[in-house]
């Protein structure tokens, strides 16, 4: 199939020693990410627009939360590195809640991190459709499919922030990532995460995403996460989502997912897209004709392949049928004989 069944909501992909697949691998809508990159030469833009409406439960709070945000990945030296930045802006409605509650707007860059991943181990799974002498061992499930491959990533939070939204400093991340492809249609993608290592704020969380692909197009997810904050109150999010693959290299989708902090629940929706732009195929292309590999399509190299039986042809064909004649002692009548 020319649109394979993509995972991970995205992360929709049928896994390969390379990190380069057929059709785009993105880790939108969910929060998780998958230890796969783009693979080399493969620039990707995965953004959308996000809305939060959280309840009031502090004397400073921010009541509701509108944005966008960013994420640029970009594959490059080694299949298994990605280069990547991920970047927001929004727009908080606060709120001084006291005898008289009080409203004021403040905006600005809200998150300025910039990554790299790399995948530790692929995991390969047995090809099953080859066994034609058992039903059984074709169906059977593959015990390899429960050991998930291995990513590593590595970030720095930048301070390049709006003033209401600034750090104490620059900070690391760091994360494992796994992922297990159950069957070709389910996935399970798990996070473990290290944020704003060494400040007071600093946060450790762990992420589960389980995705089915419905058909060629359509996918679906749900994910949970848990948030360990050191000085507020631990959150625990659950979301639900679906993605659209419009085109090998482009995808919509939608999510929402609730978090509770507390005794208090908050609602976050997100609708967005991912786009690449593929230099991977046109490289491979231009390497197989250095290769001596065939160009252009079937029918353009069988026209090829006709057009050279002409004249030529025929002619070499003509002699070699003279000589087995002449072996034989078969005598030949392409030239009329003279009558006297």
């Amino acid at each position: 199939m020319k649109y394979l069944l993509f995972v991970g909501l995205l992360f929709f992909t049928i896994v390969t020693q390379s990190q380069y697949t057929e059709i785009i691998n993105s880790k939108r809508p969910g929060f998780s990410e998958s230890p796969y990159g783009v693979g080399t030469k493969v620039f990707q833009v995965e953004t959308g627009i996000f809305y939060q409406d959280n309840q009031v439960t502090q004397t400073f709070d921010t009541e509701n939360s509108l944005g966008t945000n960013i994420f640029l990945r970009y594959g490059n030296f080694l299949e298994k590195l990605e280069f990547n930045l991920d970047f927001a802006y929004q727009k908080d409605e606060r709120i001084f809640n006291n005898i008289i509650n009080s409203f004021f707007e403040v905006n600005g860059v809200s998150r300025l991190t910039f990554g790299a991943k790399y995948l530790v181990y692929n995991q390969k799974y047995t090809d099953k459709s080859k066994e034609i002498r058992s039903w059984k061992k074709r169906t059977s499930f593959d015990l390899k499919r429960l050991i998930p491959s291995v990513g590593v990533y590595v970030g720095l939070n930048t301070n390049f922030l709006g003033e209401s939204f600034k750090e104490e400093r620059l900070s690391p991340k760091a994360a494992i990532l796994l992922q297990n492809e159950i069957t070709n249609r389910l996935n399970i993608i798990s996070n473990l995460i290290a944020d704003k290592i060494g400040q007071d704020n600093s946060e450790f969380s762990y992420i589960v995403t389980t995705t089915f692909a419905l058909n060629e197009k359509w996918s679906i997810f749900a994910e949970h996460q848990g948030v360990f904050k050191k000085l507020t109150t631990d959150e625990l999010q659950f979301g639900v989502g679906t993605a659209f693959l419009y085109t090998k290299n482009m995808q919509f989708d939608i999510a929402a997912r609730a978090n509770y902090v507390g005794n208090t629940t908050d609602i976050y929706v997100a609708l967005g897209g991912s786009w690449r732009l593929d230099k991977h195929q046109k490289e491979a292309k231009s390497k197989d004709v250095l290769k001596g590999k065939k160009e252009g399509t079937f029918f353009s190299r069988l026209f090829k392949k006709n057009k050279n039986k002409g004249p030529k042809t025929r002619k070499i064909k003509i002699k070699k049928r003279k000589k087995q004649r002449a072996k034989k002692g078969t005598p030949s009548f392409h030239k009329k004989d003279k009558k006297g």
